[in-house]
């Protein structure tokens, strides 16, 4: 779309400016003060990255650009007749800094459309895998492999100038993003439906696309796609699907490789894959239990049991939030409205009264309370996805919105190389007084 380069065009070149000025004359002022046990915990809580897309506030839970959830499920275009926003308009939120109207979506949509075809390599290579391989691995796979048509690539091989970066990048993006549903629903087809492959239909909204191609025409489900692509997009850029994103691109890698190596962090079961462990977790205590409608008590019971075992319960908990995900509460209120008596919405329902005050009574854990992945299974159960190892695979499309969309940015400003330094045990030891 030619309008969101040129507002890119404009607006970049006086941030980049600004950040080299920054840079120039604060550059040795210390602004965050890190601690050995931050160093020692994954970096937790130090600032160390310039992320423009989203911001999660621990009380307040993500704001993209900064609107709330519910802010935007009030502001952002909707589908004719639909009632949940447009990946579309989060995503051209996300990249300019400014709510989206209706003819912007509607061109974001015919723009991804026309971006949609699929090389037959991709398939090809997804073919190679055996039918059952986890859908992520397929799902990195193949977006790896585009890289040989890579506009970036390309354009840099012949010696592109600094300053058009962000443009070939927002090219490869866009067809990226064009791409992924199909090539998800794909791999999905193949793996859980004897390869019945669907044709993509170019005059429906992304999500709805995407819903289309995997085989789910009705109108809750298209529905439950814009919430759920909406709401996965982003979550600032220090979780490990962004941050890893961003720092592959910081190399000058394309865009497909740096999003299959988020992809690939995503993948990890303390990441995106948690969305999978909720639902085995809640089979698991079912079939335990005994019961498909277990009572509160025998909720507790098991989630005691299952901490004593030395694990934890998935889905609850999160590093920065310390208040229930607003994207939990997003997907509380589809099923309210839509699946009130679903039997398993009113297990997960019951889990969500009994776990906090549990959790609450662990001095160590700060936050009880439930996070996005807590609920999104029940959601898509519900509608006859069943084959949850899918479900990161989701997540993963979704994902690309937001950390693609900074990517763009990294490159429109000309963001550094990450290369933080490291030091062994002993120097750590040293600094502390410990030797």
């Amino acid at each position: 779309m030619e309008k969101i380069k040129k507002i890119i065009r404009e607006e970049a070149p006086p941030l980049s400016a600004e950040i080299k000025k920054l840079a120039k004359e604060y550059g040795d002022k210390v602004i965050c003060d890190v601690t050995l046990n931050q160093v020692l915990t994954g970096m937790k809580g130090v600032i160390s990255l310039l992320t423009a897309t989203s911001k999660l506030d621990p009380e307040e839970g993500i704001r993209f650009r900064g609107y709330s959830i519910p802010e935007l499920q009030k502001l952002l275009p909707k589908a004719e007749g639909g009632t949940e926003p447009l990946p579309e308009g989060l995503f051209f939120l996300m990249l300019l800094n400014r709510l989206p109207t209706d003819d912007d979506v509607k061109e974001l949509s015919k723009d991804w459309a026309s971006r949609a075809d699929v090389p037959d390599y991709v398939f090809k290579i997804i073919e190679s895998f055996p039918v059952g391989s986890h859908p992520m691995a397929q799902l990195t796979s193949a977006v790896a492999s585009m890289s040989i048509d890579s506009k970036f690539r390309l354009a840099h091989r012949e010696g592109l100038i600094k300053k058009d970066y962000w443009d070939l990048t927002y090219e490869d993006v866009m067809d990226l993003i064009g791409r992924l549903p199909r090539i998800a629903a794909y791999i999905y087809r193949r793996n859980y439906h004897d390869s019945k492959f669907i044709d993509p239909d170019p005059s429906l909204d992304w999500a709805a696309n995407f819903a289309h191609m995997m085989g789910y025409d009705h109108d809750e489900v298209r529905k439950l796609f814009r919430l759920y692509l909406t709401i996965h997009t982003d979550h600032e850029g220090g979780n490990v699907s962004a941050h890893t994103t961003h720092l592959v691109g910081s190399s000058l890698s394309n865009p497909y490789y740096a999003f299959a190596a988020g992809l690939a962090g995503l993948a990890g079961p303390l990441h995106g894959l948690a969305n999978q462990e909720v639902i085995r977790w809640i089979f698991h205590m079912l079939d335990e239990i005994g019961t498909q409608t277990p009572t509160k008590d025998q909720i507790s019971e098991f989630v005691h049991k299952t901490l004593s075992e030395g694990q934890v319960v998935p889905g609850y908990g999160h590093a920065v939030l310390r208040k229930t995900d607003p994207r939990y509460m997003a997907q509380r209120e589809f099923a309210l409205k839509y699946l009130p008596d679903d039997p398993l919405f009113q297990v997960v329902s019951h889990v969500y009264e009994v776990v906090p005050p549990i959790l609450s009574s662990i001095a160590k854990i700060k936050n009880p309370w439930p996070n996005v992945d807590a609920h999104s299974g029940v959601l898509l159960l519900h509608y006859g996805i069943k084959e949850y190892d899918f479900y990161t695979a989701l997540f993963g499309v979704s994902r690309a919105l937001g950390v693609l969309a900074q990517l763009v940015w990294d490159r429109a400003l000309r963001l550094a190389i990450e290369r933080p330094k490291s030091q062994d045990l002993a120097w750590f030891k040293q600094k502390v007084g410990a030797v």
